[in-house]
């Protein structure tokens, strides 16, 4: 008698507890919602089916401080299910803007050819984007010397010449990047920068991001969409 009293107890509980975990995921699913997390973009970008993009600026604060302690890491966690990251420099924001998106790009080619991802610490786009970086925001520098002040930063951060630059920037994989950056102007001018979008289609609301984790599992939803 105990023994079946015992059983229904434990069969009733074994139900709550699955109607509970059911309730759970389905308020998890629902709360990434169209407006608050994210909005659709009018024009989607082809071919960004299993990616996370993120457009940014040298002279975006915001910017910095992401790439100092969150894209990194959620990329991490990202890649751990196979979903892909890559990085659109905004041409028309700062006074070197377009220098900028050439030296960015051609970098991204050199580190490609080399087998070295965006976050590896020895990737020539990684050390010129931090040394730009401290410069502008931590040093206040401005360049007032001109663009060739400019490019000697980044240069000497990747620890290349200026002709092996120029060399990389007439690289046909170099000249397919520019023109894919364009499109970063109008998704900035959306919510400004920095700008996430997944799948091509799902424009992150970056003041709704709480943590690393929570920004992972937002994309990991919209990925699934």
């Amino acid at each position: 008698m105990r023994n079946s009293i015992a059983r229904k107890w434990f069969l009733a509980l074994a139900l709550a507890l699955v109607l509970a975990f059911s309730i759970f995921n389905t308020s998890v699913h629902a709360s990434v919602q169209e407006g608050v997390d994210y909005v659709v973009l009018e024009k989607p970008i082809p071919n960004m089916g299993n990616t996370v993009m993120k457009v940014f600026s040298y002279d975006c604060p915001f910017c910095y401080r992401y790439d100092k302690s969150v894209t990194a890491n959620v990329a991490k966690i990202l890649a751990k299910d196979g979903i892909k990251f890559t990085v659109w420099h905004l041409k028309n924001k700062g006074k070197y803007g377009q220098q900028g998106n050439e030296l960015f790009a051609a970098l991204i080619t050199k580190d490609q050819k080399a087998g070295l991802g965006l976050f590896d610490d020895k990737a020539s786009f990684k050390k010129a984007k931090f040394a730009y970086y401290k410069a502008y925001h931590d040093a206040r520098e401005r360049w007032d010397k001109g663009a060739d002040a400019y490019m000697k930063t980044g240069l000497d951060a990747a620890g290349i010449s200026s002709a092996e630059f120029q060399k990389l920037l007439q690289d046909p994989a170099t000249k397919v990047r520019l023109k894919d950056w364009d499109g970063a102007v109008d998704i900035a001018k959306i919510q400004g920068v920095p700008a996430f979008v997944v799948k091509g289609k799902y424009l992150l609301y970056t003041k709704n991001i709480q943590s690393i984790d929570g920004m992972a599992a937002t994309i990991k939803e919209l990925m699934a969409k």
